[in-house]
């Protein structure tokens, strides 16, 4: 049985932007799970329209 394990998940969330305002896009998030219990985010980011990957540290969600 593996104590740990990798799993990536993608959801749609709102986010704005100064350049484009706000917009749904899609954000991939790469966690780490012990147990079967979420433990850490290693990395979120998302992609463009025009097929580019960006770090979600680009965007600031909005509340």
């Amino acid at each position: 049985m593996r104590l740990s394990k990798i799993k990536r998940g993608t959801k749609y969330e709102k986010r704005y932007s100064v350049t484009m305002g706000e917009l749904t896009t899609q954000v991939t998030y790469i966690k780490r799970y012990i147990l079967g219990l979420p433990v850490r985010t290693l990395h979120k980011y998302r992609e463009t329209y025009y097929g580019k990957v960006k770090d979600c540290k680009d965007c600031k969600i909005t509340a």
